[in-house]
């Protein structure tokens, strides 16, 4: 909890990957030991530490945080929340649109004037409105695309 709480108390934001590298370095973990104890492989474990990438379902949300014996809603902030529920709606694609939206809005925010509970209304309803248009898209995609897409 040490790495945890000078984060913090520094108000730095810590990422996905740097809340797991952080929990589980702290435990004495090896990636290979936390990736057995999750059920999943090294490689993905390393995916999340290193390259920026986000569990696809929830349920391994709820290992990592048994695993690492913290609390789910440390590990998911609404953003990874949103990107999670795309990618299980919507497969890889509409778990990278999500992130580039996400990713988009937080430049516009840059140095602008906006409150935090501005901010926070404006992501909330952005993210409301992707999904509402992906289910939306989605009733008019032809059935054999909607076939492959679900095999993925």
């Amino acid at each position: 909890m040490k790495l945890i709480r000078q984060g913090l108390e520094r108000g730095m934001f810590m990422t996905f990957g740097e809340k797991v590298r952080s929990l589980r370095k702290e435990k004495k973990m090896s990636q290979q030991e936390l990736a057995s104890m999750v059920g999943v492989s090294y490689r993905t474990i390393r995916s999340w530490e290193v390259e920026g990438r986000f569990p696809k379902q929830n349920v391994l949300y709820q290992k990592l945080a048994d695993a690492l014996q913290c609390d789910v809603s440390y590990l998911m902030s609404e953003n990874e929340a949103f990107i999670t529920e795309a990618s299980e709606q919507f497969g890889n694609r509409g778990a990278k649109q999500a992130q580039q939206i996400l990713e988009q809005a937080a430049a516009m925010f840059a140095g602008g004037s906006l409150t935090d509970e501005d901010k926070i209304a404006f992501m909330d309803e952005i993210q409301s409105l992707y999904l509402d248009s992906k289910r939306r898209a989605k009733k008019f995609t032809p059935k054999k695309y909607l076939k492959n897409q679900e095999e993925k």
